[in-house]
């Protein structure tokens, strides 16, 4: 009974994971008018036959930004996990498997960058660059530094396991066969590394788009006119209630929904594992 109902929410957290995703990746042919168009004679406008969430302050369409933004979130946020997965691959697993003076080398850089609040090194890095930078620029330059300083947590996991793994008998038995160091690495450490890589790429999705989140928040994100998760949420800075305007609150149900379908599928197999 217990495996069904775990079975169950996870086609659920799958179903709605993939109908965000589908969604989104069809902007172009549910709102063709595009996330920049401004309506001008329309700004600031209500849900309408026209405009489905109404327009921003200048006009534009707010459900084609949803559309965009959201597309935006879940494309590159999954790019930034890979890349910090991999990064945590290659100095945690690595540093892992040479162990002795390597490993404590690479622990006690990553101990010095889990000892500062990340986000908040990420909001300093972001706050340095340009603001200037082309919306194209911005999603790269976003995107990039979620990745190349979110690897530190997993790389500590991986290290931990490839040390394991070296002390292991498959791998001594390797070992006095005559292979090479670096064949073993590659041969036959990385690839039983992948279970707990696959796991921490997951776990970083969820992380790097409230991230991103925050950081358009606090306008370091996407630069206009490019929609993000964290632009759009930057519109109920003034709102008083939920009644008064509630289909601005759209982007934040969204972010919601999608986070918690992204934690409660790792949740559930978490405890399908145990």
């Amino acid at each position: 009974m217990r495996l069904l109902r775990t079975n169950a929410w996870r086609t659920l957290a799958c179903a709605v994971l993939l109908l965000v995703v589908s969604v989104s990746l069809a902007a172009n042919w549910l709102a063709p008018g595009g996330y920049a168009k401004q309506y001008r004679e329309a700004a600031d406008a209500a849900p309408s036959r026209q405009h489905w969430l109404g327009t921003d302050e200048i006009g534009r369409d707010r459900f084609a930004r949803v559309l965009y933004g959201t597309r935006i979130s879940l494309l590159l946020a999954p790019a930034a996990a890979l890349l910090s997965s991999l990064m945590a691959a290659l100095i945690g697993g690595l540093a892992g498997y040479l162990g002795g003076a390597w490993a404590r080398a690479a622990m006690a850089v990553t101990d010095l960058f889990l000892s500062l609040p990340w986000l908040f090194l990420l909001i300093t890095v972001r706050a340095v660059m340009p603001l200037n930078v082309s919306p194209l620029a911005s999603v790269l330059v976003t995107f990039l530094l979620l990745g190349l300083l979110g690897w530190t947590s997993a790389a500590r996991v991986l290290c931990a396991t490839a040390g394991l793994l070296r002390d292991s008998d498959f791998v001594r038995q390797a070992r006095a066969s005559g292979v090479r160091a670096s064949r073993l690495f590659w041969v036959h450490v990385l690839p039983n590394l992948k279970p707990v890589l696959y796991a921490q790429f997951w776990i970083s999705i969820p992380v790097f788009i409230l991230s991103e989140a925050n950081l358009g928040i606090l306008g370091l994100g996407v630069a206009e006119p490019l929609p993000s998760w964290g632009s759009l949420l930057k519109e109920l800075e003034g709102l008083v209630s939920v009644g008064e305007e509630p289909w601005k609150f759209v982007p934040l149900v969204l972010l919601v929904v999608v986070v918690t379908s992204f934690q409660f599928l790792l949740s559930e197999q978490e405890q399908a594992a145990t």
